[in-house]
């Protein structure tokens, strides 16, 4: 069991999260409340959360688990970020940065991943 607030990772998902939170969901226009806006909120609360959960399991194996629904859930804000540019609801810029930002968790994430993979072995 880990403290998760001393993660790195955690760190940058929850950032990432509020990011979200504050610059792009109130962008998305009310039709897409119940579509794009939820599934974008949905994912973004589900990088940090699932490392919590991983943080707070016992073995490496399902740690690693945890870390991988987290990958999934970065990829999945990166689409609805970029769905939401092609939609002309947000800038590029704001894509650009939000990319950046995701993109440093995936490659925090992997690293994490591996490294856990690697002491199992």
């Amino acid at each position: 069991m880990r403290d998760y607030k001393t993660l790195t990772v955690w760190r940058k998902s929850h950032e990432q999260y509020l990011f979200i939170k504050k610059n792009i969901l109130n962008m998305l226009p009310v039709e897409e409340k119940y579509d794009l806006r939820a599934q974008l909120s949905r994912a973004s609360l589900s990088i940090p959360l699932n490392i919590v959960e991983g943080a707070g399991r016992f073995s490496e194996k399902e740690f690693a688990h945890f870390l991988n629904v987290s990958l999934g859930s970065t990829n999945e804000v990166d689409y609805c970020c970029f769905a939401a540019y092609e939609l002309n609801y947000i800038s590029k810029e704001l894509y650009i940065s939000t990319n950046k930002i995701l993109n440093e968790i995936r490659a925090m994430l992997i690293v994490f991943i591996k490294f856990l993979r690697n002491k199992i072995s």
